[in-house]
């Protein structure tokens, strides 16, 4: 099968998502979104919406996307956050990023750590496609009281 041709569009968006999120204002990451977004995460769906957990959620627009990092700032202490990113794989349109979440849950004091892998699509410099892959357990957890 032959290599789709590597878009640097599409890496450059990501590597500014990804500084935008170590910057943490969520009106500036969610400027990076299409107005309209296909935003999945694989928890189990009895978690989404949780009061301990409200950013678990399907979503759907650039609205939304900043409406979910403004819940997980409220929900975690910042100075005791960190997320190790280990790989960020291009194939035309589509990335994958692989890491590790490290965070501190704010009502419980717990900190935790969780394995990802985040799959966004790019189109127009948007973008278009969030569904992150992560160990909901290890999340769960730490909120629960």
């Amino acid at each position: 099968m032959p290599e789709a041709p590597t878009s640097p569009n599409t890496r450059t968006v990501v590597e500014e998502l990804l500084h935008r999120i170590g910057e943490g204002d969520p009106e500036q990451i969610a400027a990076l979104y299409a107005e309209r977004s296909d935003w999945k995460l694989d928890w189990p769906q009895a978690e989404h919406g949780r009061a301990e957990t409200p950013w678990i959620q399907h979503r759907s627009s650039r609205a939304d996307a900043a409406a979910h990092f403004r819940q997980i700032a409220e929900h975690h202490i910042p100075e005791k956050a960190d997320t190790q990113v280990e790989r960020i794989l291009v194939d035309g349109d589509d990335a994958v990023v692989l890491g590790e979440i490290r965070q501190t849950a704010r009502p419980t004091g717990r900190p935790y750590r969780a394995r990802f892998a985040l799959h966004l699509t790019v189109e127009n410099g948007l973008i278009t496609r969030h569904h992150v892959y992560e160990d909901s357990l290890s999340v769960t957890q730490a909120f629960t009281p």
